[in-house]
């Protein structure tokens, strides 16, 4: 996991919508910033979408950045390609860009492990949230509230610490092209 501390390491990718370049300068005016990890057919992600959705138009007003990206190998898995992704965050009226990562080069750096994945990252650009969004899971009753994630992003924006007791996002994973999975995987 990528330690907390680390910096958020730059991206230059394209935004499925717009077709415009995001990068982590795109949001150098943000108080915080929320890079999720994410992809249109893993179920995990189907059962959080509305609350990702959500959280875009809740944050929207405020000084967080939000960018969601799919790194999924399209060879094996289109439905995760641009353009089923393109119409996800229509559907969803996502009001973050949702980019793809062609290369999977920024999933790893950022130590990207499964779908959804998140990090949040201060001011100063120092992950200080990496976990998951909330208890719920597909299937254990639990209702969908972001409670987790939404604390860590109220600290940051209330420049207040974040709590050290975070839980790992569980999900399915990220899908590597073959060859392509780093180290850090097994």
């Amino acid at each position: 996991m990528l330690p907390l501390g680390t910096i958020a390491p730059d991206f230059a990718l394209p935004d499925t919508v717009s077709g415009a370049t995001i990068t982590l300068g795109t949001f150098a005016d943000q108080t915080g910033l929320l890079v999720m990890f994410i992809c249109e057919h893993c179920p995990f992600v189907k059962h959080v979408q509305d609350q990702l959705a959500q959280l875009g138009r809740d944050y929207g007003d405020r000084s967080l950045g939000i960018v969601a990206i799919s790194a999924n190998d399209v060879e094996n898995y289109p439905q995760d390609g641009p353009e089923p992704l393109k119409q996800m965050a229509l559907q969803l009226g996502f009001t973050f860009p949702l980019c793809y990562d062609a290369s999977q080069a920024v999933a790893k750096a950022y130590t990207a492990a499964c779908t959804p994945d998140f990090f949040l990252f201060d001011r100063d650009r120092a992950l200080v949230y990496r976990g998951q969004l909330d208890g719920s899971r597909p299937g254990n009753g639990e209702p969908v509230t972001g409670a987790d994630l939404r604390g860590a992003i109220d600290a940051v924006l209330n420049h207040q610490p974040v709590t050290a007791d975070q839980k790992p996002s569980i999900g399915c994973n990220i899908k590597w092209k073959p060859g392509n999975a780093p180290a850090y995987y097994g």
